[in-house]
């Protein structure tokens, strides 16, 4: 979402920029008595247009699309990207490679076969939320291989973990 956010800021910025040069020059046009093309174009096609005109709905009706668009592009929950791992430190480490590694580390239970991790955050706690594949019975010897791959990462408050094992049936 940075990379959105810096994008659409950018495009923002230089929009503005050139709406103020334009309003400049067109002040100064029109302060030494020659009113510009802008400035002619803009006050004919402002006073002759009405609310029943096509073009002046289909305008608003994008305006305002757009408009939903960005909210609601702005209210959804992400990802993130980096967990913060002490609160004053400014150390961090990266979603993914959190996720592999305790992913990797649930596999190396003998009856688990497959696992996928996501971590889960609420400001800046996060947790790991595990589904994996094998038998329900191994759930302590996952929550352990979790809980030492946490160690390692000196992962703040590991009291928190969620692990859900799916049996996996064979049919022969």
């Amino acid at each position: 979402m940075r990379t959105a956010n810096r994008i659409a800021t950018l495009l923002l910025a230089v929009a503005l920029l050139a709406g103020g040069v334009l309003v400049a020059v067109e002040a100064l046009l029109a302060a030494a008595g020659h009113p510009g093309p802008l400035l002619r174009r803009w006050d004919t096609a402002v006073t002759t247009a009405h609310w029943q005109d096509v073009p002046v709905r289909a305008i608003a009706a994008g305006v305002t699309l757009l408009g939903l668009v960005i909210l609601a592009a702005q209210l959804r929950r992400w990802h993130p990207v980096r967990l913060r791992l002490a609160e004053d430190d400014g150390w961090h480490l990266h979603r993914r490679s959190v996720e592999r590694r305790l992913a990797r580390a649930v596999r190396t239970v003998p009856s688990v076969r497959r696992a996928r991790v996501r971590v889960r955050r609420r400001g800046d706690a996060w947790w790991p939320r595990v589904t994996a594949s094998g038998d329900p019975a191994a759930r302590a010897d996952v929550e352990f291989a979790l809980r030492r791959e946490l160690d390692r990462l000196a992962a703040p408050r590991r009291d928190a973990i969620e692990v859900r094992l799916l049996s996996t049936r064979r049919t022969t």
